[in-house]
């Protein structure tokens, strides 16, 4: 009989989870797992009140999780271990616009609307932004069939899952770009907002002595036939949080200047009052034989 000791637990473990995995992959993730997971709790000297803690958390975690809400995406989020997959996941080197994190209210089926569209579904006397730019590749050609998947807060500081008062897919669109790859549409200049506090996730970031905001930004996934998408955000040139944001996201790439526009023909087009704020943005996606 085998006696399982501190000194040999470890490589019991990895063995026993590696040597017969369904594949090499799963046998190199899962004995890597295994090793961080039990030096973790060999460095801090875990105890067992300690660990019964940390379970009780990701069983809180959980129990937060529905159809409106990922607690446990917010949880990597402001562990920087979403942004860590990001980066390996997504190194650019220089070309294609920078990716960042998805974010745990992103919803699928948003309704397909042609460029130009206001995605604003309830006025609430929020100031309006016109965004504009163009998808093209890395060689500046404009990407005939990209489409933009949009989502963001709205001035309450409320993504329109959290809000019941909110009509189903505001500020949430699918917009096609033009065969020029030129694309445009009527939003509310995003504000800065705060990730939920009332689980888990805010009690960690209560313990830790962080705060829970995020700085202003509008949410993108940007594809087109043949090029790798992009995850993605466009930040608000300014905002007090783009250096300590509770999710570690931002990047200089991604920030963008909100700036007041004064020009009728423009107003009138979109149907907007003077002055407005406007911001341009251009996406660059790469070749999915390159990518």
């Amino acid at each position: 009989m085998k006696d399982f000791t501190l000194d040999n637990l470890t490589a019991e473990a990895v063995a026993a989870y590696t040597t017969n995995a369904s594949r090499p992959r799963m046998a190199h993730i899962l004995g890597s797992l295994i090793r961080h997971l039990h030096a973790f709790a060999k460095e801090v000297e875990l105890t067992e009140q300690e660990w019964f803690e940390g379970i009780q958390f990701l069983t809180a975690t959980g129990k937060m999780c529905d159809t409106k809400r990922q607690e446990f995406i917010l949880l990597s989020d402001i562990l920087g271990l979403s942004m860590v997959v990001d980066a390996i996941n997504h190194a650019k080197g220089g070309r294609g616009t920078e990716s960042t994190v998805l974010g745990p209210f992103y919803v699928e089926g948003a309704p397909e609307v042609d460029s130009g569209v206001n995605i604003i579904k309830r006025d609430i006397g929020s100031e309006t932004v016109l965004v504009t730019g163009t998808v093209t590749d890395a060689d500046g050609t404009p990407l005939a069939g990209a489409m933009l998947d949009v989502w963001q807060t709205s001035t309450n500081q409320l993504y329109d899952v959290q809000d019941p008062a909110a009509p189903k897919w505001n500020l949430r669109a699918k917009i096609k770009a033009h065969d020029n790859g030129e694309f445009s549409f009527v939003s509310e200049k995003p504000v800065s907002y705060p990730v939920p506090t009332d689980g888990p996730v805010g009690r960690l970031l209560e313990a830790g002595g962080r705060h829970a905001f995020r700085p202003a930004h509008l949410h993108f996934i940007v594809t087109a036939p043949n090029h790798e998408s992009v995850t993605t955000h466009i930040f608000v040139e300014g905002d007090p949080y783009l250096d300590s944001d509770a999710v570690f996201a931002t990047k200089a790439d991604l920030v963008a200047a909100f700036e007041s526009c004064d020009d009728e023909k423009l107003a009138a087009e979109y149907g907007l009052k003077v002055p407005f704020t406007r911001v341009r943005y251009d996406f660059v996606l790469l070749s999915a034989a390159t990518a």
